[in-house]
């Protein structure tokens, strides 16, 4: 799994450095200790991915309940929810949430192309399945 963001990596190396130093005792017995460093430190930055993805749902379950918009085709919701997660997210945060592209990447912890690649997956299937609906 590749982070993306070396600031997030630094904070990894630094927490499992941490957890291996208090627990040096048991961590030095270990036929490869590098091998739960590595652990320690991707399974600490997953539980950092997935807050940020907890924080970024929560903020648009407060912004719809709200929201004084009119709700939007119940085609177009439906289309939506059929999107993958990771196209969804970035759909939902880019024009329900109106972040910007870079507030998207920031939110979600990805690089700006991948969010615009995600965006042009989606806006392609929902042209697709929706375009079947006219």
């Amino acid at each position: 799994m590749a982070l993306g963001d070396v600031g997030l990596a630094d904070e990894a190396v630094d927490e499992a450095m941490t957890r291996a130093v208090a627990r040096w005792d048991t961590v030095r017995g270990y036929d490869r200790p590098e091998g739960w460093l590595y652990r320690v430190g991707l399974n600490w930055a997953r539980g950092v991915f997935r807050k940020r993805r907890y924080e970024l749902l929560s903020d648009l379950e407060a912004y719809s309940q709200v929201s004084d918009d009119p709700l939007p085709d119940p085609d177009l919701i439906e289309a939506v929810g059929r999107l993958s997660l990771k196209l969804r997210t970035v759909v939902v945060a880019r024009y329900h949430l109106d972040f910007s592209t870079a507030e998207v990447a920031e939110t979600l912890g990805i690089p700006e192309g991948t969010v615009k690649s995600r965006l042009s997956r989606a806006l392609n299937q929902l042209s697709r399945e929706l375009g079947e609906l006219l």
